[in-house]
């Protein structure tokens, strides 16, 4: 199972991770920000509200979202860096 191993918040609903298999990269997640739990999170101040837990983020709110989409995201809008 794929993990992160680290995150920064970067600005504008951008974060940047680490993965545990030594790559990195980028995800805007504003597209991911329109339904259900996670369009809470559109209110910055609750959207910098997050920790790495169990290898994936989870915000106060308690959304969280899985590694593997988050790999995926980063793989499809701006790549990947291998470390």
């Amino acid at each position: 199972m794929l993990k992160i191993t680290d995150v920064e918040y970067l600005g504008e609903y951008k974060l940047e991770l680490s993965f545990d298999n030594g790559e990195s990269g980028i995800v805007d997640l504003k597209s991911v920000l329109d339904t259900g739990l996670y369009k809470s999170l559109r209110d910055k101040n609750v959207f910098i509200q997050f920790g790495l837990i169990n290898g994936t983020i989870e915000w106060v709110n308690g959304a969280d979202l899985a590694p593997e989409f988050l790999y995926n995201l980063s793989l499809n809008q701006i790549g990947l860096n291998s470390a």
